[in-house]
């Protein structure tokens, strides 16, 4: 006769028959068994998903909202000349002059994208040959470039401004504040072109600018085209203003170089400007926005890894008896433990992903209202959908380790 022991099995249930040990759940059951609490509990699952969404639609607002601020803030300081540098020569007796190839070799200069430059041709302007020297004696007549719009953000108010097609002819463009002197505030088509008076010639008008702040100069400037001026006015080719625009991250760089490229003989002699202040406070401003953004976003993130943690571990209270009908019936620890690890990871994803949609919503919005141009950074989106699962484990693992511990007759106990 054959003895069979009746010892159980290391780690087998004692009431299950002779096969009774725990079933090895798939990952798809694990995720059912997870979202039973969610369809059973649904007002409770949606207000906890809703606390994680608001933490996770704040990070969203957070960082959407101050990052389309920052981007129409740059925008504007970058308008006040972040990338503009001026060059001109030293003051001093007798007068230094710019070398006429100054300008072209400035434009050589790697990070350089736009050089151009203005000259006094010390020209008197009139409005007609009927007036005198003392009626415009604060308006100064300038050879220009026809680029010299794109090297100092100057706009056309009314008409055109010069190019290479008109720069040889005895054509003129009127900055705003001598537009307003001459008598003639703009430009109309299909009208007569007006003239005016300069050095005894006659200069046909095409163009007025608007106001140019970063070169306040140029508003009582009367502008005339290059070889114009060296033909009809006498100029002898030699700029007194350069104007340029390099790549910001090189203006420093550009700054540096910019005297002896120009005027490689007496460098010394050459001043430019410093870059502008809007640069430093337009750095200043990426890294305080920068700063704010990481403040905010793990401040919202924590408040909701709290109320998740909150709602799950009220969930294991009131689910004991659950908790230990599962256990009577076989389920092991492990697969207790998966149970609320999963439903807590599926409630923080879900609410996040309805936080991100809602902060994204929120951000267009707002920017919409302010005129700014809506940024939603990708970080934070990322950050907001993983964060929310990551938040989702983390509130889960005590929750989920203590109704783990609890022994059936424990929980049916306590029930």
């Amino acid at each position: 006769m054959t003895l069979t022991s009746t010892r159980p099995a290391r780690g087998r249930p004692t009431g299950g028959g002779a096969d009774s040990r725990p079933v090895r759940l798939a990952p798809l059951d694990i995720l059912g068994l997870g979202l039973l609490g969610i369809r059973t509990r649904k007002v409770r699952a949606a207000l906890s998903a809703l606390g994680i969404s608001i933490g996770i639609a704040t990070l969203i607002v957070v960082t959407g909202i101050p990052a389309s601020s920052q981007k129409a803030l740059l925008s504007e300081l970058s308008a006040m000349g972040t990338n503009m540098l001026q060059a001109v020569p030293a003051r001093q007796d007798p007068p230094v002059l710019l070398p006429p190839e100054s300008v072209a070799m400035a434009d050589r200069i790697g990070p350089v994208t736009v050089a151009s430059a203005v000259a006094n041709t010390h020209a008197e302007v009139f409005r007609n040959d009927r007036v005198g020297a003392a009626d415009y004696a604060g308006l100064t007549v300038l050879a220009g470039k026809a680029d010299l719009l794109r090297a100092i953000n100057g706009k056309v108010a009314s008409g055109r401004f010069l190019s290479v097609d008109t720069e040889k002819f005895p054509t003129a463009v009127l900055g705003s504040a001598a537009a307003s002197s001459l008598g003639i505030p703009k430009i109309t088509a299909g009208q007569p072109a007006p003239q005016i008076y300069i050095n005894r010639r006659w200069f046909t008008v095409i163009g007025t600018l608007e106001k140019t702040p970063l070169s306040p100069d140029i508003d009582r400037s009367v502008l005339v085209g290059w070889d114009a001026a060296r033909s009809l006015l006498r100029f002898d080719g030699h700029p007194t203003v350069i104007y340029l625009k390099a790549r910001e991250s090189e203006i420093e760089a550009v700054r540096d170089v910019l005297p002896a490229t120009i005027y490689p003989e007496l460098p010394g002699l050459v001043q430019i400007s410093r870059p502008s202040d809007a640069l430093a406070a337009k750095r200043a401003t990426e890294s305080t926005f920068s700063a704010l953004f990481l403040g905010l976003a793990g401040v919202a993130l924590l408040v909701g890894g709290i109320g998740v943690a909150n709602t799950m571990v009220i969930s294991v209270l009131e689910r004991r008896r659950e908790i230990g009908l599962r256990r009577a019936l076989g389920a092991n620890r492990g697969q207790i433990r998966g149970q609320f690890l999963t439903e807590s990871v599926v409630l923080s994803g879900l609410g996040g992903l309805a936080g991100t949609v809602l902060g994204a919503l929120a951000t267009v919005a707002y920017a919409a209202h302010q005129g700014w141009e809506p940024v939603i950074p990708l970080g934070s989106v990322t950050a907001g959908l993983g964060g929310a699962i990551l938040i989702g484990m983390l509130a889960g693992v005590y929750p989920s380790l203590r109704a783990a511990r609890l022994t059936p007759t424990e929980a049916l106990a306590t029930a």
